[in-house]
């Protein structure tokens, strides 16, 4: 059997930043990847809609851990080591050069996510790196046998093709996969209970889904669960065909995932359209009851942030005739309209399909791991990066950067004594 300096399992983001960032920290080292399916790197193909969203342009590692519902605090020192500037600095280098869009997401300057996955594949096969695909593991035990000098391997893997690999140390990079949760468990570890992140909400209105595609760019979402402080994010709001969707939206349900999840996805969302106050909305619906009264208010919207359908839907709520003329509008009809506007209230009754690009809440429990490398606290060798830990961002790439992150970590080890030499030649198998 090969001895293999250090596996990673799993060839996602974190898989390939952490096999590199091994590879060139222990040039001497042999570094092998296994991938399950034929084709690594799925998320980072298709996340951004093809475009890869890479990091975020945040750089102060104290803001940066807001963003995460779960993992801030853990990643504060990790942040410190590598952050987004790096990110950024690593890819330049590679000759990928990233773009910061206005809400500061960070895309490459192609537009397009095979420019990120050309960079990792080459790197990986620049450093020396065995990428293996369709090599599914079945089995990971601590090792007891004797390697190569005396040394001790410190895992065996077994794949399901029957073949035995020992390496000296592991990487678990298997994201959400409940067979990466199980080998973590075999290896003493526990897992918090995963559940869904970064998914739609379900609303039951018909008119709703008439309204699919419409978008507001600001507006204060509230999450509203019986017996628990109210959640709020603000940020572009869309409509769907099964009820809401936008930042503001799957930003709360990060926040909100296990507190939604025990209420089986039932809930309230109250939603400010107009951020900026009660009584200013209220201010501008009087000066047009006076300078525009002849006109009707379903034709007629004051606020250009909302569109012509969505202004005409808000009306329906209320019970406004839309022939209504402005001056004709009645003191408790206005009222009522400005509650709409800034505190409107909608049934969640469910959660939007739970797509490949979405991320889970949930995994090894972070006071287990040594955000110094990322290595077990119960089991030496054994190390983790990536969505396999329970750390989850919000929308923005701030997942992939906890994954850059914390798979550059893993991969720099301890030293490149422990981890020995290359036994045999580096390929790179498809």
């Amino acid at each position: 059997m090969r001895d293999y300096s250090q596996i990673v399992v799993g060839g996602g983001a974190a898989g390939f930043f952490g096999a590199i960032a091994c590879a060139e920290a222990h040039p001497h080292a042999h570094v092998l990847l296994l991938e399950a399916s034929h084709q690594p790197l799925t998320k980072v193909r298709i996340s951004g809609g093809g475009r890869c969203n890479v990091t975020h342009a945040c750089f102060d590692p104290a803001l940066l851990v807001q963003h995460y519902p779960r993992g801030g605090r853990a990643l504060r020192g990790a942040f410190s080591r590598f952050q987004p500037q790096d990110t950024v600095a690593w890819f330049q280098q590679r000759g990928v050069t990233l773009k910061t869009e206005a809400d500061g997401r960070m895309f490459p300057m192609t537009d397009d996510s095979e420019t990120i996955v050309n960079c990792l594949m080459q790197s990986a096969r620049q450093a020396g790196v065995e990428v293996l695909t369709k090599a599914t593991v079945v089995g990971v035990v601590k090792a007891a046998s004797q390697g190569p000098q005396g040394s001790s391997p410190g895992f065996e893997l077994e794949l399901k093709s029957g073949e035995v690999l020992p390496c000296r140390r592991l990487l678990l990079t298997t994201g959400s996969s409940l067979q990466g949760y199980r080998f973590a468990q075999t290896l003493g570890h526990t897992i918090a209970s995963p559940v869904p992140s970064l998914f739609t909400f379900t609303i039951p209105d018909p008119q709703i889904r008439e309204l699919a595609g419409v978008a507001v760019a600001s507006a204060q979402v509230r999450l509203l669960v019986s017996d628990q402080k109210p959640l709020e994010q603000t940020g572009a709001v869309l409509m769907t065909h099964w009820g809401m969707s936008g930042p503001a939206v799957l930003k709360l349900s990060a926040w909100g995932a296990r507190i939604l999840q025990e209420h089986q996805y039932r809930a309230e969302i109250q939603v400010n359209w107009l951020p900026g106050g009660v009584e200013r909305v209220r201010q501008t619906l009087g000066a047009v009851k006076e300078r525009e009264g002849k006109k009707a208010i379903a034709t007629y919207c004051p606020f250009p942030s909302l569109s012509r359908r969505l202004w005409q839907y808000l009306l329906t709520r209320t019970r406004i005739a839309p022939e209504t003329r402005w001056a004709d509008l009645p003191k408790k009809d206005l009222a009522q309209l400005v509650l709409e506007l800034t505190q409107g209230r909608y049934g969640v009754q469910g959660k939007g399909a739970f797509k490949d690009e979405f991320v889970t809440c949930g995994g090894v429990r972070l006071e287990e791991v040594d955000f110094k490398t990322m290595e077990s606290r119960l089991c030496p060798g054994l190390h983790f990066a990536g969505e396999i830990l329970d750390i989850d961002g919000v929308t923005g790439g701030f997942n992939f950067q906890s994954a850059w992150t914390t798979g550059w970590l893993a991969g720099q080890g301890d030293g490149g004594d422990r981890l020995g030499s290359r036994a045999t030649p580096s390929r790179v198998c498809q």
